[in-house]
Formats: structure tokens, C-alpha cells, sequence
């Protein structure tokens, strides 16, 4: 996914941790409520559990704790975004949980910035850039780079 220029991309929308978040829409294949969660003992606390999604074994990912947010108790907003991403040049199916699923949006190449050296709380390596619509900016995540950076 592009995220500069004067083209524009299909996003999702997302609420972590009070902030809005934009992942490719194309990369979209379901949004579900809250399923029954399987622990792996010993994985990586980003994806220590796996889910069934119409029979197939899903890593689920809280993004999080790669922001390093609080990590709090589903709500009745909580959401589970599956997506399909390239891993090691592989189709990779994920669950991503969200606090709260907005809309799918056109973002302008235009209106989204270099993710700015000073003033983030989060890593800049795991940020795409920072898009804005209206007066709400929105953090576009490097979703293979989240999954790949340790």
C-alpha cells in the first residue's frame, strides 16, 4: 500500500487506545465480535493466542502492546479485524483486536505526512505515516513491519 502521493487508498478505521488507526481495507477479509481465545503458552505476548475463524487456526494480535498501550478488558465495541498480510513473502492470516471498528474511508496520498521524529509515543519504525481527515489525525500502522521488527 502506498501512502504518499496524490492517489488514495481504502482504509479501515480503528479505535486502540483512544486513537484512530487506518489499515488497507483490501486487506480486510472479516470483521468478527469477540470469539472464544486459546492461550499459547510461551509465544510472544503480541500474539499469545489463537482463534477459529470458520475452522481455520488464527493468531491473534494485540496491537497494543506493540504501541505500548494499556491492555484492557474487551467491551461490547471490541472487534476482531482479520487481515491477510505477506510474511516472509507468504499470505499470512491474522486477527488484529480493536478497541472499536469506525468505517472504511478514502484517505488522500496527499493528506498523510511522514510519521514527524519528535512528539510520538510510538515506535516511528512501526509507522507508515499520519494521515488527516477533518480535524482527526489518523496513525496509519506498518502492519508486516509490527509482525517482522522485534
Amino acid at each position: 500500500m502506498a501512502v504518499t502521493g496524490t492517489e488514495t487508498f481504502e482504509a479501515l478505521t480503528l479505535g486502540l487506545g483512544g486513537e484512530i488507526f487506518a489499515i488497507d481495507a483490501n486487506s480486510v477479509h472479516e470483521i468478527l465480535d469477540i470469539v472464544p481465545q486459546t492461550e499459547v503458552p510461551g509465544a510472544p505476548p503480541l500474539v499469545s493466542h489463537l482463534i477459529n475463524v470458520r475452522g481455520k487456526v488464527v493468531p491473534l494480535a494485540d496491537l497494543r502492546i506493540r504501541f505500548g498501550m494499556e491492555c484492557t478488558p474487551p467491551t461490547i465495541d471490541t472487534r476482531i479485524v482479520v487481515v491477510e498480510i505477506e510474511l516472509d513473502e507468504e499470505p499470512t492470516v491474522v486477527g488484529l483486536l480493536a478497541d472499536k471498528v469506525h468505517e472504511v474511508t478514502s484517505i488522500a496520498g496527499a493528506s498523510i505526512e511522514d510519521t514527524p521524529d519528535i512528539g510520538m509515543r510510538w515506535n516511528p519504525e512501526l509507522i507508515k505515516g499520519i494521515g488527516k481527515r477533518g480535524d482527526d489525525f489518523i496513525v496509519i500502522p506498518d502492519i508486516v513491519r509490527i509482525f517482522t521488527t522485534h
